[in-house]
């Protein structure tokens, strides 16, 4: 830009911004909103888990491991995943490919049958609180029911004397707040950038003032860009005030990176301000320009980004769907950086996908914004 295009975005966006201050409801869902949503979700919220993805480790192949390994294959919570080091298990589930880890060691059937008993070693991811409950519940059921088949096998009264050492990875007091609130930061970032930004232009329509704007020598771009940087600003301090909230309010761990939290938080405002903007020059109505930023915005944010409801619970048709959604990336990034840290399997795809829907979102917004009245 020379400077005459770049004294034009000044001035565009010292507009925008005094249209900000001027009105209560962008700081309220910017500011207000945030404090309330974390106030609202910091309690715990109970869903049964289905088709959980379980790592099994089988050090020494043998009748009785065999057997104990074939009641997850059996159970309708789990998905068997069978890895043959501990190391490449935990691996796994530090990629998020798996939410625990069964480990039977090398002595497993020799020690069950022992009086001093077997031990199991149970990992368990607690990035989700409460399916690292529902976990460890339903691999005690697998493993008691084991036992007591095991018994009536043998023909014998007491039951194989077996010890099951569980460990929660992430989350050791599997707080439920922990794995909601970093989420509902998602959350939060799709109100500011989707839904504020959806009324922009719309407002301009309606308040006549779209058309003294088309008649200025300022270009399109220079347009878009002063709309998008304000609330791009605005979504990033509302960002941040939420990580203050929920460390410092909360007790949530923050063991990732803040510089990498925010350049993720970065990428997924452009590419919510990207469908804000498409809704924007589409609808030159505020109320329906609302109501088309809740419906594809918000609702699929809350269903099927992961923040409440687990995607592998979910059928396969709602899986494909939900890999459009931009929150569903930033969710498995905020709850990575905040319980595990910088894990880069993790960091790295997810990003790539931001930056492709982010550059998908702001070309469809240039592509169908137009200079003229029709």
């Amino acid at each position: 830009m020379n400077g005459a295009a770049l004294r034009r975005v000044r001035g565009l966006m010292r507009k925008e911004a005094l249209q900000i201050l001027r009105d209560p409801s962008a700081l309220a869902i910017a500011f207000l909103l945030p404090a309330i949503l974390l106030w609202l979700f910091g309690y715990g919220v109970t869903l049964d888990a289905r088709r959980v993805p379980l790592g099994i480790v089988v050090e020494q192949p043998g009748a009785l491991a065999a057997s104990f390994a074939a009641g997850f294959d059996r159970s309708r919570y789990f998905e068997p995943h069978r890895y043959l080091t501990g190391q490449a298990a935990e691996r796994a589930m530090a990629a998020r490919k798996v939410d625990g880890i069964v480990w039977l060691r090398a002595d497993f059937g020799r020690q069950a049958r022992g009086s001093a008993g077997a031990p199991i070693g149970v990992i368990i991811d607690g990035v989700d609180a409460n399916t690292a409950r529902l976990v460890e519940g339903y691999v005690q059921q697998v493993w008691a029911g084991w036992v007591a088949a095991e018994a009536a096998r043998q023909g014998v009264r007491d039951p194989l004397p077996l010890d099951v050492r569980p460990r929660v990875r992430f989350n050791p007091s599997v707080n439920s707040r922990h794995y909601l609130i970093p989420g509902l930061i998602a959350l939060i970032m799709t109100l500011t950038g989707a839904l504020l930004t959806a009324l922009v232009i719309a407002r301009e329509w309606e308040r006549g003032t779209m058309e003294a704007l088309m008649v200025t020598p300022v270009a399109l771009r220079e347009i878009l860009i002063a709309k998008l940087v304000p609330y791009f600003v605005l979504g990033m301090g509302g960002m941040l005030g939420s990580v203050a909230i929920a460390v410092f309010l909360f007790g949530v761990p923050l063991h990732g990176s803040i510089v990498v939290l925010s350049a993720c938080a970065a990428l997924f405002m452009l590419a919510t301000l990207g469908m804000g903007l498409v809704i924007s020059t589409v609808a030159r109505n505020q109320f329906v320009a609302g109501q088309i930023a809740l419906i594809t915005t918000f609702l699929p944010a809350f269903i099927l980004s992961g923040f409440v409801f687990d995607l592998h619970s979910t059928p396969g048709f709602v899986q494909a769907i939900s890999h459009v959604v931009a929150a569903r990336y930033f969710v498995a990034i905020l709850q990575s950086v905040f319980l595990a840290g910088d894990v880069w399997a993790v960091i790295l795809p997810n990003a790539a996908a931001l930056v492709v829907l982010a550059a998908i979102f702001l070309g469809l917004a240039r592509a169908l914004a137009r200079k003229r009245l029709d």
